[in-house]
């Protein structure tokens, strides 16, 4: 069996040869991450799938994430190492449901999180991330209501954030933030009393109300970086400890259990359903490519473009 090191020195090879770029997500095993040419957050990722040139884009993440890449790159080959590798969040919103939705409140802004199909975002005014979603929503007029979706607990943190009271949000989670247990972080809290607790967005409010920082991946990485703290438990899924652990190798980082006793972490399995050897094999034999129906795309595109132009 090939060590780690030969799966990676093979990936490698195979990028030169099919002039392909690796995009991981902050979720992706580390050693996914380690063969990635960009790691970032869904915000990241999908600028960097727009900048690239080259002829593959492999995307080491979930399906709507390599369907956003595609979309903005059209000319490109998206491969995804496994069809399978879906998200909970994106599945609690079909579009049909959704577009019925919509017609229930008719003259709203529609802003739907990027954890979403391409069918959805095709029905979206507006697509934002966790890294923007504040200011997507600052952006559109105080007397235009909103439709926000799929998420519940991020919608509900905008609403919060922005006191809108014209705010309209679908029911939807993600099941790795639902799963954090508050009784669980509280306890880590009294046994590291120094610790500063980084929370994502998408967790029940309860857990977001006693961060000392609420923001996407990128924007905790971000804060573990220039905090002055020693020791912090991330709230969040743990696949971005290791990328924390890179950039500041003096910190602890601490992963927040879910509910679950049995489980000290709390892992979204479609994520570390992307390994080394799917990755040589999509990449050998050009599988699992992406392909987006054309109406679809010119539907979805202008959204996304948007997202991107809000800083």
């Amino acid at each position: 069996m090939a060590t780690t090191e030969q799966l990676q020195e093979r990936i490698k090879e195979l990028k030169k040869s099919k002039k392909a770029i690796i995009l991981a997500h902050y979720y992706t095993r580390p050693e996914v991450q380690q063969v990635a040419d960009f790691v970032g957050d869904s915000l990241q990722l999908a600028r960097a799938a727009q900048g690239t040139d080259a002829d593959i884009i492999l995307f080491a993440g979930v399906h709507f994430m390599g369907e956003t890449a595609k979309v903005l790159s059209p000319d490109k080959k998206v491969l995804i190492p496994d069809p399978e590798a879906g998200c909970s969040l994106a599945d609690s919103c079909p579009a049909d449901d959704f577009a019925r939705f919509i017609e229930a409140h008719p003259g709203h802004t529609v802003v739907s999180y990027v954890h979403t199909s391409v069918a959805v975002k095709a029905l979206t005014d507006l697509v934002c991330t966790s890294s923007n979603a504040l200011q997507v929503v600052s952006s559109i007029p105080e007397s235009t209501p909103v439709i926000f979706g799929p998420d519940r607990n991020l919608g509900s943190y905008i609403k919060s954030m922005t006191g809108r009271k014209n705010m309209v949000i679908w029911d939807g989670a993600c099941h790795v933030h639902e799963r954090f247990s508050l009784e669980a972080i509280l306890r880590l809290k009294s046994e590291h009393p120094g610790a500063r607790v980084l929370v994502h967005p998408e967790c029940k409010q309860q857990i977001v109300l006693i961060a000392d920082h609420v923001g996407s991946t990128a924007a905790l990485l971000d804060y573990a970086r220039k905090s002055d703290a020693d020791e912090f438990i991330v709230v969040t899924e743990p696949g971005i400890i290791f990328k924390m652990q890179e950039a500041c190798p003096d910190k602890r980082f601490i992963p927040a259990p879910p509910t679950d006793s049995s489980c000290a972490c709390n892992d979204c399995s479609y994520m570390k359903l992307i390994t080394l050897p799917k990755i040589i094999d999509t990449l050998e034999n050009e599988l699992n490519a992406i392909e987006i129906p054309e109406e679809v795309a010119k539907k979805a595109i202008k959204p996304i473009l948007r997202m991107l132009e809000i800083k």
